[in-house]
């Protein structure tokens, strides 16, 4: 049994810290909205704090999923940051997906605290998380790594490392800039058999075990079908991370003009009251003239 901190009790860290707990960990969490963290409290018999520091306080692991770098610098850093309350020798794992600068830069400060930094987004969005069966790319310190792996398995079905501090951020880019086309590929394919007077449904069963398939299909094409969008990943969300992949790619000279206008059509499903809609709102897009 480890004692963990857990910072941010969105869709996703909530039943995250969850799993630590089904794990037999310790864990104590902080969420901005204090309500949250007490309901969470409450609902697993384990504690909550006031402020990422009082969180940290003596814990082996701090965990961490928040909305992005700004968020991710004021509950790591400062005088209630988590930082200022970790013990040396613990570990801070941040599952956010954030930009690989800001990792690097909190790699560096937490390593001045004599602390371990490991970046570690995720991907299998909120049912994977309730389900503990993420997908978690991780960068960082070998030796940390190696130390936190085990208990990131509370919730993780495959964990990675993919190299030294900021790779489990840049492979996550990877992850999205796939994700976005796919999405588009089959909002067009799905949009194109509506047009066709084909049932969306007879045509997924057809072609989802051939070349054609992939997760969004499978687990996406009924809701899409139904013109449901209220779950999921928001497109709020992947807008957020598709710009920090363009960013990137603006630094490291890759090409993603597939991805750049992607990232339009989703400013346009925003535009179309949808920023909490589910990334295969794009299917919606195309539906209603876009």
């Amino acid at each position: 049994m480890a004692k963990c901190a857990f910072l941010g009790l969105g869709v996703m860290g909530y039943p995250m810290a969850g799993h630590l707990v089904a794990a037999g960990h310790e864990v104590t969490v902080y969420n901005r909205t204090t309500a949250k963290a007490e309901a969470w409290a409450k609902e697993h018999g384990s504690k909550w704090a006031s402020t990422p520091r009082e969180a940290a306080l003596g814990a082996d692991f701090v965990m961490c999923c928040v909305g992005n770098d700004d968020d991710l610098r004021g509950v790591v850093l400062g005088e209630t940051g988590a930082l200022s309350g970790m013990s040396s020798g613990a570990i801070f794992v941040d599952h956010t997906t954030v930009s690989a600068k800001v990792t690097r830069e909190l790699y560096t400060a937490a390593k001045t605290a004599g602390v371990s930094f490991v970046d570690a987004p995720v991907s299998g969005g909120q049912a994977g998380a309730e389900n503990g069966v993420l997908s978690i790319m991780c960068g960082g310190n070998e030796a940390a790594y190696a130390t936190a792996e085990p208990i990131m398995q509370a919730y993780g079905r495959t964990v990675k490392r993919l190299g030294e501090s900021g790779a489990g951020q840049l492979t996550k880019m990877v992850n999205q800039i796939c994700i976005a086309g796919l999405v588009q590929g089959l909002s067009e394919g799905l949009h194109f058999a509506e047009k066709a007077g084909l049932d969306i449904r007879e045509v997924v069963d057809v072609i989802q075990g051939g070349a054609a398939g992939s997760w969004q299909m499978v687990n996406r094409h009924e809701t899409m079908a139904d013109d449901h969008f209220e779950h999921g990943f928001a497109v709020d969300w992947m807008r957020k991370d598709l710009g920090i992949c363009l960013a990137t790619a603006d630094e490291n000279g890759a090409s993603l003009p597939v991805t750049a206008l992607v990232d339009q059509f989703y400013k346009d499903v925003q535009k179309m009251g949808g920023a909490r809609w589910d990334t295969s709102s794009l299917f919606k897009r195309l539906k209603d003239g876009g």
